[in-house]
């Protein structure tokens, strides 16, 4: 599990940030701050996997805390969450390392895309090399999947997100649809559906095992 920090002065938009991370299921926000400096002396103690970070705060902005951080040693990825869209600041944190930048007011469907793309980074460097197309896809995003919108109607986005952490759990094996409904705790034809809107998307693929001995089974797997 991803460990999480919200750093916004906000409390509303704490709250929100908050429910939003916590809706996946493999992160946990474990500290949040209203200030710079607290944030500061707390993040050089213990280690986090994210932050999630506003810029307009007291004490000192979200990119000068972010140089602080980076000067010290603190290499914790960075989601900027803010409503600071000037190129200034968006080139600051770009160039201090933050691996996604969400322009308030957005909707739940950018911030769980951030999510991903920090997942799927995160999943990539632990790769002994990598080709061109990986870099291209897990890195710099040049063949990523399209900006993700809400499911369609029938479908919950916190089911889909329960589904896809199983997955990526696993990313190199094959599944069958009543191996997911088991792990996850739905119905087989709850998970199909599920399974087709993601082969639709080109997040899966799917293909038929004719090792089974008997009839042929159609198993799942992550693109690459």
């Amino acid at each position: 599990m991803y460990t999480v920090v919200i750093i916004e002065d906000d409390p509303m938009i704490t709250r929100l940030n908050r429910r939003y991370v916590e809706q996946d299921s493999r992160f946990a926000v474990v500290q949040t701050f209203s200030a710079a400096h607290p944030a500061l002396f707390w993040l050089q103690r213990n280690p986090i996997d994210l932050i999630i970070l506003d810029v307009y705060m007291p004490q000192m902005s979200g990119t000068e805390l972010l140089m602080q951080l980076r000067a010290k040693g603190v290499d914790a990825d960075v989601i900027m969450v803010t409503s600071a869209n000037d190129a200034k600041t968006v080139n600051d944190a770009v160039r201090l390392g933050a691996v996604d930048y969400l322009v308030k007011p957005f909707a739940y469907e950018r911030f769980q895309q951030a999510l991903e793309v920090f997942c799927r980074r995160r999943e990539s460097v632990q790769r002994d090399s990598f080709s061109q197309d990986a870099l291209d896809h897990t890195l710099f995003r040049q063949t990523a999947p399209a900006p993700s919108a809400a499911p369609p109607k029938g479908l919950q986005s916190q089911t889909l997100a329960r589904i896809e952490a199983y997955l990526r759990a696993a990313p190199d094996e094959r599944h069958t649809s009543d191996e997911i409904a088991s792990h996850v705790g739905l119905s087989v034809v709850t998970v199909r559906r599920y399974m087709n809107y993601l082969t639709d998307r080109q997040i899966i693929g799917s293909e038929m095992d004719y090792r089974t001995g008997g009839r042929p089974c159609l198993v799942y797997f992550l693109r690459q």
